[in-house]
């Protein structure tokens, strides 16, 4: 995959972040740069448990462990980036909300 590739799939992660801040009660990413920041630490932080446990604890097989730590790494990435808050009722929202958005917007070539 080339670096462009990269850059539009992060900045539309990020924009979806945003969207799922302004839906999701307990979710809340303030500006664009925080979402893209937030993009890339959800991103590195689920790279980094998939590359530890294995594809099948991917969001992307679907299940419920999946869903889990979609929301885990949702919540996890609030002590990264600055001024995300995330609740934990938040964080098993937005990853059901991301999980749905996903089906229709996919960012990530499976």
């Amino acid at each position: 995959m080339d670096w462009v590739g990269a850059v539009v799939r992060f900045v539309v992660s990020a924009l979806v972040l945003m969207l799922v801040g302004y839906i999701v009660p307990g979710f809340e990413v303030l500006g664009f740069l925080n979402a893209l920041l937030a993009a890339v630490v959800i991103a590195a932080i689920g790279w980094v448990i998939e590359a530890t446990l294995g594809k099948n604890v991917s969001p992307y097989s679907r299940g419920i462990v999946g869903f889990l730590v979609s929301a885990v790494v949702i919540w996890a990435a609030q002590f990264i980036v600055p001024e995300m808050q995330v609740s934990v009722v938040g964080a098993l929202l937005a990853a059901f909300v991301i999980g749905i958005i996903d089906l229709f917007v996919p960012t990530t070539v499976r």
